[in-house]
């Protein structure tokens, strides 16, 4: 207890002597040349927080600036608040600026604070699965406890002392001009094109207005886009009976890019695999087809893709996006309710609330909480790709009241931190509740080990990716017949720290069938025969995917042969 005292008295002492050390003229100066330290740090430190990323100025000049404001200012109640909220303005835009640099190194776009701020949640989410809800937590909690030090501390160092003449004023005008001076010289040497000395803080508050600026203007575009563009397919003449009656499932791989097939790092896991889907499927007497689409996002907001392919519209924002559900626009899911099927969406990511699963009208909707799945939670995945599948055969296909299904599929095995790798189980008669997977319960790196090591990260993603497409060649090569279509695709390419600063946004598609006539229409489009694209196929965006399977499965039955019984 006595040790405990003795540290808060010491504390208090140290804080005491912080307080008073600017009264002097010296210790103002020193202050003052902190005050520009902190606040270019805080200013250009995002420049250094993605990984990859060239510094573009070693100097704010807006940090300069500040400084030499308040040293010519005398202590009043008005400098006393603008130091503060001085101090407040810099940090603010400091996190503002590693906010944009994380949004650049993981979605490979600059951060929109206007339609950016809800992806907060998710952050959280993703910290909660990958650290635990407490250490998650914990982190959040440090962070806002270091911001609300760092403000206070900045406006401390800012603000003009009781006993001390503004330092322009005083006898050593010149030592602080000299500091200033030599630190300016010093870091404009030259350092590239942009320049050592710039506006970094000006230049991100001016983006931010110009985007906000920007998002009334692509509200009326997309409002015009909406308008014009088809909506409902209802009155096609015998709409999607080229399907047969068959099952439809539509299933999105997440981080499934074509870097996974094109990178050198990840190519010689991918290909092997891609070739022994070739060969069971063919051996289990099913078709395969393989081609290409651009997504509308990358590293995250797998949403853009999914309702960019059931839309028909291109949603490559949050704000495009949110105007679709706000509208009464209809969707694929309307379509296939309207040929006469049961609509169903399987997506065990969903922990937590999701109108969106309404607005778009399944007749039936598996978040986590509507799974009966009693198996471990795998850091951020709820459960593994392979229960998934096993889900969607024994409580969707194999229920119902005997209309065809149309599935849409979230597998999120392949979904960073990308451990624990699982193996595919061959029985799948054991996996019923998912009881089977508690073996992989504590398996693998902890995320926080294993991302320290960046091409440690990089071979679990080839991993995972891996286990996602073996997870789908077995449910086909299992439950794939005459009466099902399957298409899976990647819902986005993953982040830039895995594919580069400059890989396209373009996912595989492959589709699988029993009646080969199926799939001739993917191949009339462009698509290759196997699981590898054909890399000299024109890859069409997403929003490309409705209006093109309506008009070629709409009229005559386009395969060989109808679904059994249909």
């Amino acid at each position: 207890m006595s040790s405990f005292s003795a540290l808060v008295g010491r504390l208090r002492s140290a804080a005491r002597a912080f307080a008073a050390w600017p009264s002097t003229a010296s210790g103002r100066l020193l202050s003052l040349v902190l005050a520009f330290t902190v606040v270019n740090i805080v200013l250009l430190a995002p420049q250094w927080a993605a990984p990859g990323m060239v510094p573009t100025h070693r100097v704010s000049l807006e940090a300069g600036l500040l400084v030499m404001l308040f040293a010519a200012l005398p202590r009043n109640r008005l400098t006393l608040a603008g130091a503060l909220l001085s101090a407040t303005a810099v940090v603010l835009i400091g996190l503002v600026g590693l906010g944009d640099a994380t949004t650049r190194m993981s979605l490979s776009r600059p951060l929109n604070l206007y339609l950016d701020a809800r992806l907060l949640s998710a952050v959280l989410h993703l910290l909660t699965g990958t650290l635990g809800a407490v250490t998650a937590w914990l982190a959040v909690t440090a962070a806002a406890v270091g911001t609300v030090a760092l403000v206070a501390v900045l406006g401390h160092l800012l603000a003009p002392p009781k006993a001390v003449r503004p330092v322009i004023w005083s006898a050593k005008p010149a030592a602080f001009a000299s500091l200033l001076l030599v630190a300016l010289v010093a870091a404009t040497r030259p350092s590239g094109p942009t320049g050592a000395v710039g506006l970094p803080g000006t230049r991100l508050v001016t983006e931010q207005a110009r985007f906000l600026r920007g998002l009334v203007a692509e509200r009326e575009m997309f409002a015009l886009e909406l308008s014009s563009s088809r909506d409902s397919y209802e009155a096609v003449p015998r709409l999607l009976q080229g399907l047969g009656g068959r099952d439809v499932v539509l299933a999105f791989v997440e981080s499934y890019g074509i870097s996974a097939l094109d990178d050198p790092r990840y190519a010689p896991v991918i290909e092997p695999r891609l070739e022994d889907m070739e060969d069971r499927l063919d051996e289990a007497g099913l078709e395969l087809a393989t081609g290409t689409l651009v997504a509308p996002s990358q590293g995250g907001q797998s949403w853009l893709g999914h309702g960019s392919i059931l839309s028909g519209l291109w949603l490559h924002n949050q704000m495009r996006y949110d105007l679709l559900l706000g509208s009464d626009r209809q969707t694929l899911v309307d379509d296939f309710r309207a040929a006469g099927y049961r609509t169903a969406a399987l997506m065990p990511a969903i922990t937590m609330p999701w109108p969106e699963g309404t607005r778009f009208g399944y007749d039936e909707i598996y978040a986590f909480a509507d799974i009966d799945y009693r198996g471990p939670p795998l850091n951020w995945v709820t459960m593994p790709d392979q229960f998934t599948w096993s889900f969607l055969e024994h409580q969707i296909r194999s229920s119902g009241d005997g209309r065809p299904v149309f599935a849409e599929l979230g597998l999120i095995s392949s979904h960073a931190p990308w451990t624990p790798i699982l193996d595919v189980i061959d029985d799948w008669d054991t996996i019923g509740d998912g009881s089977v997977f508690e073996a992989w319960r504590d398996a693998g790196e902890r995320p926080e080990d294993l991302w320290r090591d960046a091409d440690r990260v990089r071979e679990q993603y080839a991993l995972s990716v891996d286990y996602a497409l073996h997870a789908a060649t077995a449910y086909a090569e299992r439950y794939g017949g005459d009466d099902l279509l399957i298409v899976v695709l990647g819902d986005h390419q993953p982040a830039p720290l895995i594919t580069g600063e400059a890989a396209p946004r373009t996912v595989p598609v492959h589709v699988i069938a029993k009646d080969p006539g199926l799939l001739k229409p993917f191949r009339d489009w462009g698509f290759a025969a196997g699981a590898f694209p054909d890399p000299e196929q024109e890859a069409l965006r997403m929003d490309a995917f409705r209006p093109w399977f309506i008009s070629t499965f709409s009229g005559s039955a386009v395969g060989s042969e109808a679904k059994p019984g249909a």
